[in-house]
């Protein structure tokens, strides 16, 4: 099976390079991505594939159903597996010499969402073309809105795209710090659970020679920016990741005036739930009595964003197998959690499933830039390799035929033939088992590019 999908794989690869590109040259932000999604779902309608409606309102979703014959493994259940790709792009403005490079002034696909699109429409493609070698449905869900909070996967929830739960969730995200070529898998926490902190410190402003007549908000808030800091260092165990970072001062206007207000935002990271709401109960705390011993009153919003995004251990395995039979063990790593946050983590508490690392890196062609950068960049090489090892899992999870043919037979001979109607057949000569004299043959068409 690893020199069926290899063949159809690079036989559309410059297909969907075209259309990766097609998307970072027309990007749009988070829940406009209408023309992104009609693009979607033209294409789907292209190889088959009937987008069954739109979810969360710019969303696509689509089901492909095999049409292999139950087996007595699946005691007639019929098996349905997810896979999620998100369209949404960047408020930045592109800063590389591509000639595909963003038309839309301050808006850029710099996190690899054009490249998650393409490659899902290349698994559909592929998988539309061979239904005859599976059993059961896959699903596969195109995102809006993974960068703006609440983000999409959520409103798909609330919208029915888990009715019915699926056996199992893919989904996988480019990343600069891995060379391409390889993929990273992890079990259990990878990515972080998110907050967003808003905190306003009101107090009596004045003449800045004169500070001692005022409730000064500025020396309140560096005291709070500060003493936050030690929510990390004494309240966190050691073994346990976080972050609390402010990343915005705003108040007064003129050298010479103590403000009356001040206003701070910040980001709270966090990799476990007990900790998290440890977390909260002290951001309130030190927020509002450092202002309080300062004479000012200061206030914290804490805005709950997506939760930690939690590997299942049995499904992280399967894919890490999958991907060893493509790319070799030494190209398949465990990478270090991050602090970044994905609202993937709120499909895998509903199913099981995993989030892989795509590796996109290349050095030499200077593609080392990272995500959310306006010089953002991906080795294309990197397209082929998600969308080898996203239809490997998908087709092994799913039990196809040529899986178990695989495990049962003593010889598979592959072979492409090319036809007068300039289309390739690709003829499996299956040895019949060998207490069986009876041989087989099964011919499915694929078209020629």
């Amino acid at each position: 099976m690893v020199d069926l999908i290899k063949k159809q794989t690079n036989h559309i690869f410059n297909e969907i390079v075209d259309l990766r590109r097609d998307f970072h040259r027309n990007p749009e932000l988070s829940f406009e991505e209408k023309k992104t999604s009609q693009k979607v779902k033209n294409y789907l309608h292209e190889i088959g594939v009937d987008a069954e409606k739109s979810i969360a309102g710019t969303g696509v979703v689509a089901k492909i159903i095999g049409t292999k014959k139950q087996t007595e493994e699946t005691n007639g259940k019929v098996k349905r597996i997810a896979l999620r790709a998100d369209m949404d792009a960047l408020p930045l403005t592109e800063e590389t010499n591509h000639t595909f490079k963003s038309n839309t002034p301050n808006v850029m696909h710099a996190c690899g969402h054009d490249a998650h699109t393409a490659m899902l429409l290349g698994v559909g493609k592929i998988l539309s073309q061979n239904r005859n070698i599976f059993s059961g449905e896959v699903v596969l869900m195109f995102q809006p809105g993974e960068e703006l909070l609440p983000g999409g996967a959520l409103q798909m929830l609330k919208e029915g795209i888990f009715d019915p739960l699926p056996d199992a969730v893919f989904g996988q995200h480019c990343i600069p710090q891995i060379d391409v070529g390889k993929i990273g898998f992890y079990e259990g926490p990878m990515m972080a659970a998110t907050d967003e902190l808003y905190i306003t410190v009101k107090g009596e402003g004045g003449h800045g020679s004169a500070p001692h007549r005022t409730k000064d908000p500025v020396l309140a808030s560096v005291q709070i920016v500060q003493n936050i800091q030690s929510i990390i260092s004494r309240n966190f165990p050691p073994e346990a990741p976080g972050v609390i970072s402010i990343t915005s001062i705003h108040g007064g206007h003129a050298t010479n005036i103590i403000p009356n207000e001040v206003k701070l935002m910040g980001t709270l990271r966090t990799m476990n739930q007990s900790i998290r709401e440890m977390a909260y109960v002290r951001l309130h705390d030190i927020v509002f009595h450092t202002g309080k011993a300062l004479g000012v009153n200061a206030q914290i919003e804490i805005r709950h964003g997506y939760p930690v995004l939690i590997n299942s251990t049995d499904k992280t395995q399967f894919a890490k197998a999958a991907a060893i039979e493509f790319l070799g063990e030494s190209n398949v790593i465990t990478p270090e959690p991050i602090m970044g946050a994905e609202d993937f983590a709120y499909f895998l508490q509903k199913a099981p499933g995993s989030f892989w690392q795509l590796g996109v890196r290349n050095e030499a062609q200077g593609i080392v830039h990272n995500i959310h950068s306006s010089q953002f960049d991906l080795d294309e090489e990197a397209i082929r390799v998600g969308n080898q090892t996203e239809i490997k899992i998908e087709l092994r999870e799913i039990r196809t035929a040529l899986e178990k043919i695989d495990d049962r037979l003593d010889k598979v001979e592959v072979r492409l033939e090319k036809v007068e109607t300039n289309t390739n057949t690709l003829t499996f000569d299956l040895k019949a088992h060998r207490n069986s004299s009876e041989a087989h043959r099964r011919t499915t068409n694929i078209p020629e590019k």
